[in-house]
């Protein structure tokens, strides 16, 4: 029987260069502003569960019919691409959006993001979506070499239709494959059926074995 490692590992940075980025998210790291963690069990509500660290393969990736659906029927809104600002807009829309949960609530956006999250601890950029000037929905990611990697997401709860989460992970592989990227991670998702499975539906995905290699993914 093949000896079952577990990783639970943590370490603080506040300058990563683009290079580093992108080895560290081959090597299943992620970050929430200077902390960055890896580990490949976790506990969702009552179960301890495999995590799956996932990506996309940007070569191998198009618009399924349903992801198609979704940019149509939100073509109307303006697109913005820019470095990361934390304003008092952006954390109206956090705290009403986080009343969508009831398990593991976030206190602050300052839980994903630095305090000066468009430099620390690398390139941080952010897409926003806007009706008539409303901000309706912003997600952060980071920019490696030849990476980007999503931090967080939030949308107007009063506008669940739209399906604006799905929408600004759809804008930022436009923003990959825009600007010459191989990859785009995406996160952690759990083994089994959870509330990260929207992770998973996604053409070209990939899951890391949490030894050295990546493979295209199979939730068993």
């Amino acid at each position: 029987m093949e000896q079952f490692n577990y990783i639970n590992e943590e370490f603080y940075a506040s300058q990563v260069s683009p290079e580093q980025t992108d080895w560290l998210l081959a090597d299943g790291w992620r970050h929430f502003g200077e902390h960055y963690y890896r580990y490949n069990l976790g506990y969702y509500k009552y179960d301890i569960r495999a995590v799956y660290a996932l990506r996309v393969n940007l070569a191998k990736f198009s618009f399924s019919k349903n992801q198609r659906r979704v940019l149509k029927k939100n073509r109307d809104l303006e697109v913005v691409y820019r470095p990361i600002v934390i304003d008092r807009e952006k954390e109206e829309l956090f705290e009403r959006h986080k009343e969508r949960f009831d398990y593991g609530v976030p206190d602050s956006l300052y839980d994903f993001v630095s305090r000066e999250p468009a430099t620390v601890p690398c390139e941080g950029k952010e897409v926003c979506v806007y009706r008539g000037g409303e901000l309706l929905g912003a997600a952060f990611f980071d920019v490696g070499r030849e990476t980007i990697s999503s931090i967080y997401g939030m949308f107007e709860p009063a506008e669940t239709a739209r399906s604006l989460g799905v929408l600004t992970m759809l804008l930022e592989i436009k923003y990959a494959y825009e600007n010459g990227k191989i990859f785009y991670y995406h996160g952690y998702a759990y083994e089994g059926n959870s509330f990260y499975d929207y992770k998973k539906r996604f053409r070209g995905l990939e899951s890391f074995d949490w030894k050295d290699s990546w493979r295209d993914f199979e939730d068993s």
